[in-house]
């Protein structure tokens, strides 16, 4: 049975949206922005900048539901410019150790509110 996540920890959801579903083995994220918790888009910071809030806002909302970075299985990331790979790459792999998940990286015509990236991920809960 599909649940939706919500956590304060997290930019709240700009859209007809939820932060997060689960069914109770699998967590979806949806994309994540370089937003902060009170809705800043950190649209003018540097890319690698940009990445690391992507993804500590995904590691809140595995915390929110008591996973961490090693549960995710897969992320899928949209850059505005695939030029901007090796910055992004450097600081992803901050959040990922010895097993990161699997990946794809895609350049998109344009991300949402003009950011550099948005990341989603899914993850295993239990």
């Amino acid at each position: 049975m599909k649940r939706t996540i919500s956590t304060d920890d997290a930019p709240a959801a700009v859209g007809a949206y939820s932060q997060a579903t689960t069914n109770g083995e699998l967590l979806f994220t949806a994309g994540q922005l370089p937003l902060t918790t009170d809705g800043e888009l950190l649209d003018d910071a540097s890319v690698d900048e940009q990445t690391r809030r992507c993804l500590e806002n995904v590691s809140a909302i595995l915390q929110s539901e008591g996973g961490s970075m090693d549960d995710v299985l897969k992320t899928t990331v949209f850059l505005d410019d695939i030029d901007d790979f090796d910055e992004f790459n450097q600081a992803y792999s901050e959040f990922f150790d010895e097993e990161p998940p699997a990946r794809s990286a895609v350049e998109v015509g344009r991300v949402p509110k003009g950011a550099a990236v948005e990341i989603e991920a899914l993850a295993v809960v239990e």
